[in-house]
């Protein structure tokens, strides 16, 4: 199953580059991570980045592109920077990332970005907070999020060089919001909100989303009201969990993007991210295995109520 022309659009914004794994690199970077796997889920993403194509780094991040299929009209090439680079440093099943800075993708031209996004209008805008960390990344992603039209989903994932300011600016940025257990926890703390109530009122947030790991996940409407939750699913052969949050969030778009009803998108999007952890890294080694029995799933979801959100 692979996109069809007149499947969902969406443009995702930010990060392309290498994760160097101690298994080896491979193209990662979450709006890259999730663009693979909505394209694989039967969406059509826009990929929105920076590479340099002139190093090995760049190369690599191309050839996943293209690879998986995607458009790579959203790409941005830079001669002057290296394309993104992020060291990741495994203790057992946990991991840490040492990020490079002044990459490619810091330094998305918002006038070329927003020459991509028009020429095929996106439903849903998704977007991070680590591409804002410079203020060339952060006028382009600020300036194609605040088109009106489309639906602005914020994966937070919180790194270092993400501060208090620049997390709050960006969630306000959202109508809905992912975020992990430890992200609310520091997201509430810098807000000064009592709770999630507290905080989706401050934020105008149509919807927030928590990740919980082996805890399962929930997820809250307006005025804090929660809508769904779900256990942890078991996970028998642990690998990492590199990237998990990010095949969430894809599985999750594409079923919200295929009519598909919330609560039962939610539990499919939770099980999509625990299979993942059985296999190294951010994507699937292989893809042709890996993904028809999740576009079975989706596809046999039930629908959402007419008029439901």
């Amino acid at each position: 199953m692979t996109a069809s022309a007149n499947a969902p659009v969406l443009a995702l914004l930010g990060e392309a580059l290498v994760d160097r794994l101690p298994s080896g690199p491979v193209a990662a970077g979450a709006p890259l991570n999730a663009a693979r796997h909505l394209h694989a889920l039967g969406c059509e993403p826009l990929l929105v980045s920076r590479i340099n194509p002139a190093d090995e780094a760049g190369a690599q991040v191309l050839a996943a592109v293209v690879g998986a299929g995607l458009r790579p009209d959203g790409l941005q090439f830079d001669a002057q920077h290296p394309t993104g680079t992020v060291d990741v440093v495994m203790t057992g099943s946990a991991h840490r990332f040492v990020i490079q800075p002044n990459v490619a993708w810091d330094f998305i031209d918002a006038d070329l970005a927003l020459r991509a996004v028009d020429a095929a209008p996106p439903a849903l805008v998704y977007f991070g907070s680590l591409a804002q960390r410079h203020p060339v990344g952060r006028e382009a992603i600020r300036r194609v999020a605040g088109r009106p039209g489309a639906l602005r989903y914020l994966d937070l994932n919180l790194r270092e060089g993400v501060g208090d300011q620049l997390a709050l600016d960006t969630l306000a940025m959202a109508d809905w919001v992912k975020v992990n257990d430890e992200e609310l926890d520091t997201v509430l703390r810098w807000s000064g909100a009592a709770d999630v109530a507290a905080l989706m009122v401050s934020y105008r947030l149509q919807r927030l989303i928590v990740t919980r790991g082996p805890e399962g996940y929930a997820s809250f409407g307006p005025q804090g009201a929660l809508l769904a939750e779900g256990p942890g699913v078991p996970v028998p052969h642990l690998v990492d969990t590199v990237g998990a949050g990010d095949a969430f969030s894809a599985c999750l778009l594409a079923a919200h993007l295929q009519g598909k009803a919330w609560a039962p998108a939610l539990a499919l999007a939770n099980r999509f991210a625990a299979a993942l952890c059985g296999q190294a890294g951010a994507s699937p080694s292989d893809p042709a295995s890996f993904y028809p029995p999740w576009q079975a799933a989706l596809a046999a979801l039930p629908s959402r109520p007419e008029g439901a959100p």
